[in-house]
């Protein structure tokens, strides 16, 4: 299983971001998906959720700004992120839990940095 986090970068306070994750050995229709990401000095925190039927959850620091989709065609989990703030800066990691089996698995991450 590999999860490709990418699409990190810098960006101005206010700017956009859409990260991708693109998938291979695992089904992410049939798996749950989050971001998650790790901030200077902070623990890795939960971002976003999608679960396989679709459903989705938000932290309440980017509840509004942020949205996690999927593309089933092309077996890849997306995170759009809107009115960036410095406080969204870290690296951001896309997980993948499928449906059938535990187990959890782990892209590497890909670095966002918002500048105020």
């Amino acid at each position: 299983v590999q999860l490709q986090a990418s699409g990190g970068g810098l960006v101005q306070a206010g700017g956009s971001l859409t990260l991708s994750c693109a998938a291979s050995g695992i089904i992410l229709s049939g798996s749950g998906t989050a971001w998650y990401r790790q901030g200077p000095g902070i623990q890795r925190e939960w971002v976003a959720r999608l679960t396989s039927g679709g459903s989705t959850f938000y932290a309440d620091s980017v509840k509004g700004r942020f949205t996690i989709a999927r593309d089933d065609a092309k077996n890849a989990l997306y995170l759009q992120m809107n009115s960036l703030k410095p406080e969204d800066t870290g690296v951001y990691y896309c997980n993948a839990d499928p449906d059938t089996i535990q187990s959890s698995y782990w892209g590497l991450g890909t670095q966002v940095t918002v500048s105020s």
